[in-house]
C-alpha cells in the first residue's frame, strides 16, 4: 500500500479536527427545539462535511481534493460578509489547502487508486 503523503495527512486531520471541534462547539445548537431549525441544519451538514471530506482523503478518494477545496471556498464566500481579517484568513487557508493537496506527491497518491503496491 502506498504510504499517504504528510501533506494528504496534514490535511485531512485539519479537516476531521475542524468539523469535530465545529461540532462540539455548535452542540447547543443542535438541542431542543432549535434542532430542526434551517441554520442548525446547515451547521450541522458544514461540520460533517468536514470531517467526511477529511476521511475520504486519507482513504485515498480523488474528488475529495476538490470537496475540500469547494468547503474552504464555501468559507471564503461566507466570511466576504465579515471582517477583512477573517476574509483573508480563509482565503490564504484555501490556497495552502490546494497548494498542499495538489503537490507532485499528493497528486501521485490519489492518482490510480487500483496501482496499489
Amino acid at each position: 500500500m502506498k504510504k499517504i503523503p504528510i501533506p494528504v495527512i496534514i490535511v485531512a486531520v485539519l479537516f476531521i479536527l475542524t468539523g469535530s471541534i465545529g461540532l462540539i462547539y455548535h452542540r447547543s445548537d443542535f438541542n431542543g427545539s432549535n434542532f430542526m431549525s434551517r441554520e442548525a441544519i446547515w451547521i450541522f451538514s458544514v461540520r460533517l462535511l468536514a470531517v467526511i471530506c477529511g476521511v475520504l482523503l486519507l482513504c485515498r478518494i480523488n474528488w475529495a481534493r476538490w470537496l475540500a477545496i469547494a468547503w474552504l471556498l464555501f468559507h471564503v464566500i461566507l466570511s466576504a460578509s465579515h471582517s477583512t481579517a477573517e476574509l483573508i484568513t480563509h482565503i490564504v487557508f484555501l490556497i495552502l489547502v490546494a497548494v498542499l493537496l495538489f503537490l507532485p506527491k499528493s497528486s501521485a497518491y490519489f492518482q490510480s487508486k487500483n496501482s496499489i503496491s
